[in-house]
């Protein structure tokens, strides 16, 4: 880009010169204003030149997007049905991160006030399963809450 510029500056101050040498001045303005469109046009060519559009996505580009969002909504419908442990390792970290950026609340600054909302948004029985303090050390045999709870905790979540 820096070459692009000295080079227009200089065919610029060049074709001035040359101008400015001959007898008739009338040329001078006429051979600056070329010179300055060169310039301007390969500038213009340089940084138009990340300007393009991105391609249109392909639909099998859409299809994948789509069975990947697919195969992860079924994959959380399979763990809320399944164990406690599998509700815990996989289900809970992920609704305590999507709970703290939904109300800004962090669990870090104000334990207290991170409780606090989160029974106030999903109350006592529900935000037992969202809460990352409440991990069960012996929960590998005990069942998870299911899907009907997985989707009163989704709900609740988008209202916010």
């Amino acid at each position: 880009m820096k070459k692009i510029v000295a080079l227009g500056v200089s065919i610029v101050l060049s074709a001035e010169l040359a101008a400015l040498s001959l007898h008739d001045r009338r040329f001078v303005l006429w051979a600056a204003g070329a010179a300055a469109l060169f310039a301007l046009v390969n500038v213009r060519q340089v940084l138009g030149a990340d300007d393009d559009p991105p391609p249109p996505p392909s639909e099998n580009a859409l299809e994948e997007s789509l069975r990947g969002w697919l195969s992860r909504t079924q994959t959380l419908i399979h763990r809320s049905e399944s164990t406690r442990a599998d509700w815990d390792r996989h289900l809970r970290p992920m609704l305590a991160r999507r709970f703290a950026i939904a109300t800004g609340q962090k669990q870090t600054k104000d334990p207290t006030a991170f409780d606090a909302t989160g029974r106030t948004l999903f109350g006592a029985e529900l935000w037992a399963w969202v809460n990352p303090n409440n991990v069960a050390q012996t929960g590998a045999r005990e069942p998870g809450p299911g899907r009907a709870t997985l989707q009163e905790i989704l709900e609740r979540l988008e209202q916010v």
